[in-house]
């Protein structure tokens, strides 16, 4: 009798043994291989409905990836492997072993695929068991920023901010839902139907939302925010035209300067990027605590906190919201506090810590103007459960704010900051505020991208001082009524 103890040498004989057994059973092979297809053309020439392809799953440079060959070899895995043990293993190994077993069963079952076909159905299988199914070439691929499944047969994804659908399709609702419980079951989270929504993140900190039935009444919806793994920085803001030289000289100073930065802007906008950017100015000797309902931050700097909300369990307890994160904070002796999304009642907490000593922290939210932004901070505010009247929130946000920095994602796809505007105070009822700097745009050229300027407004900012006084060498010249930017393209 033979004993084996490593579990790596325990799976080759057991796959080996499977696999003799497969070899002796002709029929069970042939049942490995799908169904024949049918020339839809002749099909239509006999009059007969065409019988749909197996075919429905394209890798991303168009090659065919048969769907149901993945299926079968996926199946007969499941019988063939203890899957449990190879899940335990390191990744490089299980998916080494995946890969050995997979094509010794397309072997064995005269598979008629050609030499690239097989390796894709591999890769396909190894995905199917230890990644993210379909997706997996898409969260791959660098130049999508998003990914965004309408429902089993129906992805797709923004390339250079525009969406574009893809041939990508899972099996069933069924598939997609195993996708859809392995990525959230990572992050300790659950997707049924008493908790039919739900957000997560993947390993590389990409966001993940997904929503079932019955709340998703054409089958299971998700999308992906994906990660930029490669930290951009305020030299490609310029080279991509999303902001010109001056605009982002008086920038770094802000947050070198200590002022407290609002980033607005729709979905989509990159607010968390410009968030990722401007903390690169922060000072490598300052204490920094970041707050965020889903990880994304990037910061370089050694002396960072990085707190995340926690949501409801099964029971319905549990629950940390970025409200008690930003009081908890407050007691950790921070230097600046940064908020991913200012969504509720932490408004009035985070404008609290920016008029009590936490200068420098910056804050993003969603809001179509910079004056919207500040209609928004007072809504927030009365989510707090504060009764407190108009001209005392107006008081605190006046007096918290120092600029409001707002993006948007015009119809071209880029991404643009389309005004620096400073904050000045209170007149009356009402806060004032002042722009610095403004995109104006001039129209559209022959091919739909949007053309325009970046520009001074001739305000000299109230904070110019407080810069020069931080030791920034910023020139009043840089404030002159002219055109100082590139024309974007």
């Amino acid at each position: 009798m033979l004993i084996v103890n490593d579990p790596c040498s325990l799976l080759i004989v057991v796959l080996a043994t499977k696999l003799l057994e497969h070899a002796m059973n002709k029929n069970h092979l042939s049942n490995l291989r799908p169904a024949k297809k049918v020339d839809t053309s002749t099909a239509a020439a006999d009059g007969h409905k065409p019988v749909e392809s197996s075919v429905v799953r394209f890798s991303e440079n168009g090659e065919a990836v048969d769907n149901e060959w993945i299926k079968k070899i996926h199946e007969a895995l499941l019988t063939a492997l203890d899957l449990s043990r190879v899940i335990n293993m390191p990744a490089d190994k299980a998916r080494s072993q995946i890969r050995e077993a997979a094509t010794k069963l397309l072997n064995e079952a005269n598979a008629p695929l050609s030499a690239s076909t097989r390796q894709l159905v591999v890769r396909g299988v190894e995905n199917e068991i230890l990644g993210h199914g379909p997706l997996e070439p898409l969260l791959e691929d660098p130049t999508v920023s998003d990914i965004l499944v309408n429902r089993f047969d129906s992805v797709y994804v923004e390339r250079k901010g525009k969406l574009v659908e893809t041939n990508v399709k899972f099996r069933d609702d069924d598939h997609l839902l195993t996708i859809i419980d392995r990525i959230v079951s990572h992050v300790g989270r659950r997707v049924d139907e008493s908790s039919p929504m739900v957000d997560a993140r993947l390993s590389d900190g990409s966001r993940v939302n997904a929503i079932i039935p019955p709340l998703a009444l054409d089958g299971p919806a998700m999308s992906i925010r994906r990660f930029i793994r490669d930290k951009l920085s305020m030299n490609d803001l310029i080279n991509i035209g999303s902001i010109n030289d001056a605009m982002s000289e008086v920038l770094g100073a802000i947050v070198k300067a200590q002022l407290n930065i609002i980033v607005s802007g729709g979905t989509g906008t990159g607010k968390t990027t410009i968030l990722n950017i401007l903390s690169g100015y922060i000072g490598s000797t300052e204490r920094i605590i970041t707050i965020e309902d889903s990880a994304e931050l990037q910061l370089q700097q050694p002396h960072v906190v990085r707190l995340e909300t926690r949501p409801e369990n099964i029971e319905g307890k549990g629950e940390i919201s970025q409200r008690e994160l930003v009081k908890n904070s407050l007691r950790m002796r921070p230097d600046r506090v940064i908020i991913g999304e200012v969504r509720g009642g932490e408004a009035l907490d985070m404008l609290q810590a920016m008029n009590t000593g936490h200068d420098g922290s910056l804050a993003t939210l969603h809001a179509n103007t910079p004056r919207d932004a500040i209609s928004r901070l007072e809504n927030m505010i009365s989510m707090a459960g504060l009764q407190l009247p108009m001209s005392a929130m107006r008081s605190q946000i006046a007096s918290a704010v120092d600029v409001i920095l707002q993006l948007e994602r015009m119809e071209d796809g880029k991404r643009r900051i389309t005004s620096l505007t400073e904050v000045q105070g209170m007149e009356g009822d009402i806060i004032t505020m002042s722009e610095i700097f403004a995109f104006n745009r001039t129209g559209l050229d022959e091919v739909g991208d949007v053309t325009g300027y970046f520009s001074a407004t001739g305000v000299v900012p109230n904070f110019h001082e407080k810069l020069k006084k931080r030791g920034s060498d910023i020139s009043t010249s840089l404030y002159k009524p002219k055109s100082i930017g590139l024309d974007a393209a």
